[in-house]
C-alpha cells in the first residue's frame, strides 16, 4: 500500500489493550501522532512500538485536546481516530486508492461511516451503530473543532467527499467501562451547562427518559437489535435522565462540584 502524505491522529488516555491494533490499521499514513494525557500502562510504549510520535497533553477537553492535537500534524490532511476505532481493510483500501484524488482537490473534509461492536458482536439495526456518518478526515486549514468538553464535533467550510467502506468501533467492552463513562461525559457536560448559566429543569427528567427511550427504541431501530437493543435504548435514556439531574445538584448545591471533580480525580475519571 502506498504511504500518502497525511497524518493519523489518536488521543489516548490508558489505551494499552487497542493503541496497536488501531495504528495498524493505517499503514499508508506517512505519519502517526498519538497525544497522550497521562497515561500509567503501556500506551505510550506500544504507540511508539507501533510508529507513533507521542506527543504528551494534560488533559484540555475532548474539543480542546483535538484541536491541540492539530497543531502537531505535519502534513496538511489529517485523519482522527480514537483508540478503540479501527480501519476495515476495505476502507484502507479505499482510503489508500482514494485520497490523492482528494489531498489535490479542494475538500474541506471526509465522511466515513462508523460501525459498531456492541456486546461482542455488530449491532444490525440501531441507526448510530450501523452506518453512522462522521467527519473524521480533514485539512487543517478548512476544519476544527469545536471546543465542548464532551461530544466535540467539527465544524467546516467547504466542500465533503464520503467515502463508503466502514471503519469499526470496539464500543465500551462491557456496561460497568459504559457507565464509568456515562459519569465522566455527563460531568463534563453538566459543567458546560453550568458554564452557560442553563436552567435546571429536573422536572422534565421523566418526560426526558420516555421520549429518548422511544427515539433510541423506534426512530433510531434499537428494537429490532432484539435485547442489546433495548440495552442500548435504556443506557442512552438513563444518561440525559442523569445528566439533568446532576446538573440541578451542580445549581441547587455549587459545592458538589469541586467534591465531584475530587473523587472522579481519584478513580481517573477528571483529565
Amino acid at each position: 500500500m502506498p504511504i500518502l502524505p497525511i497524518t493519523l491522529l489518536v488521543i489516548t488516555h490508558n489505551e494499552a489493550a487497542n493503541i496497536a491494533r488501531c495504528l495498524d490499521s493505517v499503514p499508508f499514513a506517512a505519519e502517526k501522532v498519538v497525544v497522550d494525557s497521562g497515561s500509567d500502562d503501556d500506551t505510550v510504549a506500544i504507540a511508539c512500538a507501533h510508529g507513533a510520535r507521542v506527543v504528551h497533553q494534560d488533559w484540555l477537553g475532548f474539543g480542546a485536546q483535538r484541536n491541540f492535537a492539530t497543531t502537531q500534524a505535519t502534513h496538511p490532511w489529517i485523519l482522527v481516530l480514537d483508540a478503540d476505532e479501527y480501519l476495515s481493510p476495505e476502507l484502507a483500501a479505499e482510503l489508500a486508492a482514494r485520497l490523492p484524488a482528494v489531498i489535490a482537490g479542494d475538500a474541506a473534509v471526509g465522511i466515513l461511516r462508523r460501525r459498531t461492536l456492541y456486546m461482542g458482536a455488530p449491532m444490525r439495526w440501531y441507526r448510530p451503530m450501523v452506518g453512522e456518518r462522521l467527519a473524521r478526515l480533514y485539512h487543517h486549514e478548512r476544519a476544527r473543532w469545536s471546543e465542548a468538553r464532551v461530544h466535540e464535533s467539527l465544524r467546516w467550510d467547504g466542500r465533503a467527499e464520503s467515502f463508503t467502506a466502514p471503519f469499526e468501533h470496539l464500543h465500551n467492552p462491557t456496561l460497568p467501562h459504559k457507565q464509568l463513562k456515562v459519569l465522566r461525559y455527563a460531568e463534563l457536560k453538566c459543567r458546560d451547562w453550568l458554564e452557560r448559566g442553563r436552567p435546571a429543569r429536573v422536572w422534565m427528567a421523566p418526560l426526558v427518559y420516555i421520549a429518548s427511550f422511544a427515539k433510541e427504541a423506534l426512530s433510531r431501530l434499537a428494537l429490532l437489535d432484539g435485547w442489546r437493543g433495548l440495552v442500548v435504548a435504556h443506557t442512552a435514556a438513563t444518561y440525559a435522565v442523569y445528566k439533568r439531574i446532576r446538573y440541578y445538584e451542580m445549581v441547587r448545591n455549587p459545592d458538589s462540584v469541586e467534591q465531584a471533580r475530587a473523587v472522579l480525580q481519584r478513580h481517573g475519571l477528571d483529565r
